[in-house]
C-alpha cells in the first residue's frame, strides 16, 4: 500500500509560483507511478501531470504544459509539482495519487491511493 499527504497549497496572485509536495509512505512507492489531479467546485477531477516510477517519463495536461513541472525524489519518497505563471483558472483542490503499479495513467480511475488534497487559490 501507499499513503500520500499533500502540502504546499495556498493563495497566490496571478503570474505567481507555487510548489506542491506529496509525501508518500509504503514500500511500493518507488515502483509506483504518481500523478497530480485537481478538482474545482462543481467540476470533475481532472488530470494535471503524471510521472513514471523511474521519473524517465512525464505527462502533462495541455492546460498546464510549459507552466507546471512534475518531479520525484525516490530517496525522499516525495513527488513535487512546481507551478509557475499561475492563472485564476488553476484554482482548485490539488490531489496527489499513486497507482500502486509501474504503469502510468492519465485517468483518475487508475489511481488506488489518494491524499486529502491541498487548496490552491489564484487571485486575479
Amino acid at each position: 500500500q501507499v499513503q500520500v499527504v499533500e502540502s504546499g497549497g495556498g493563495l497566490v496572485q496571478a503570474g505567481g509560483s507555487l510548489t506542491l509536495s506529496c509525501a508518500a509512505s509504503g514500500r511500493t512507492f518507488t515502483s509506483s507511478a504518481m500523478g497530480w489531479f485537481r478538482q474545482a467546485p462543481g467540476k470533475e477531477r481532472e488530470f494535471v501531470a503524471a510521472i513514471s516510477w523511474s521519473a524517465s517519463m512525464t505527462y502533462y495536461a495541455d492546460s498546464v504544459k510549459g507552466r507546471f513541472t512534475i518531479s520525484r525524489d525516490n530517496a525522499k519518497n516525495t513527488v513535487y509539482l512546481q507551478m509557475s505563471s499561475l492563472k485564476p483558472e488553476d484554482t482548485a483542490v490539488y490531489y496527489c495519487g499513486a497507482t500502486g503499479r509501474t504503469h502510468v495513467s492519465l485517468s483518475p480511475l487508475s489511481y488506488d491511493y489518494w491524499g486529502q488534497g491541498t487548496q490552491v487559490t489564484v487571485s486575479s
